[in-house]
């Protein structure tokens, strides 16, 4: 490698460095403005790899203060072990976070028992659908004017639509036709009582930038990001992992195999990616060459007709 080859990846590297950084500071503005003008902001998170490096960026916003309002997670109860077991070692007290971060749990299951929501009774039944109704109830019970989402413009074409204030009625619905103008970068938070407000400060980032931010500031992942051996079933095309949540049925055949995941969700409707990326740099390089959103290669609930995500999202989804 000769000295000018060295110098044109050295200066590549800084390029895409100043790139992440720029989208730093636009998401850390996008925070600060929501805590301004709102009352009672909660941030949603999963524990997927988009909400961990929103809560990095939140928590970048605010320091050395803590952060001044809660994450909040609907579990279906059919999540990956170790994404609770992560999601409860992020929030937990630190040397430099004594008192942790506030969690709040909105329960799928509690939901159900309590006549909520009612399961489906098919075989292949999924919680998804029922966590709009328990997270539209658990932001009413805490009184959440806005709700902070992970979610990106280039994930799905009915996030493509939305603005990064994306207002909600009193009932928590979205109208696409009903959504305010951002001339340059700028954001107006009035709402009236009842009314709410989800933001999404990464907008404007890809499935790419969000690896390359997380090796850039060396956050930690739940372990199902990075390839490992696992039973999975092939279910329309998605590979399910075998689990108490997701049985194959009798014409399934089980294999074992090689694979990661490229988004976080309920274990009935995620599917993996078969993969031997057990690093980041790996991943990185897989993600390069990828030409299907994480959504649109491993989610079955995304499938079900072309217009999934926006109904869910006018009946109040995230």
């Amino acid at each position: 490698m000769t000295s000018t080859d060295r110098h044109l990846i050295d200066s590549d590297a800084i390029d895409r460095v100043d790139e992440l950084r720029a989208l730093e500071a636009e998401a850390v503005h996008i925070i600060r403005e929501v805590v301004a003008e709102l009352e009672r902001p909660v941030l949603l998170f999963s524990g997927g790899k988009d909400s961990i490096v929103l809560l990095r960026l939140a928590e970048k916003a605010f320091r050395p203060s803590p952060l001044p309002f809660p994450v909040l997670h609907v579990d279906t109860g059919h999540n990956f072990d170790e994404v609770i077991e992560f999601r409860d070692r992020r929030v937990a007290p630190t040397p430099e976070n004594p008192e942790g971060i506030r969690l709040i749990v909105a329960s799928v299951p509690d939901a159900i028992a309590a006549g909520r929501v009612a399961e489906s009774t098919e075989a292949s039944g999924s919680r998804n659908r029922l966590q709009t109704r328990v997270l539209l109830d658990a932001l009413e019970a805490g009184g959440f004017d806005a709700a902070f989402g992970g979610a990106r413009r280039d994930e799905e074409r009915a996030r493509a639509k939305e603005r990064v204030f994306s207002f909600r009625d009193e009932f928590g619905q979205w109208d696409p036709r009903a959504q305010r103008p951002e001339p340059w970068s700028l954001y107006n938070g009035r709402i009236r009582r009842g009314e709410s407000v989800r933001v999404f400060p990464l907008s404007n980032w890809t499935e790419l930038d969000i690896w390359r931010y997380i090796a850039l500031e060396e956050l930690e992942l739940p372990p199902i990001y990075f390839a490992s051996e696992r039973e999975v079933f092939d279910r329309d095309g998605i590979l399910l992992a075998v689990s108490p949540y997701s049985r194959p049925g009798p014409d399934d055949q089980v294999s074992r195999e090689w694979v990661r995941y490229r988004t976080v969700g309920d274990l009935t409707i995620t599917g993996a990616v078969r993969s031997r990326a057990t690093d980041i740099a790996t991943v990185i390089s897989e993600i390069g060459a990828a030409t299907v959103s994480e959504r649109g290669e491993t989610r079955a609930d995304d499938r079900t007709s072309a217009a999934a995500m926006e109904d869910r999202k006018r009946e109040g989804y995230f």
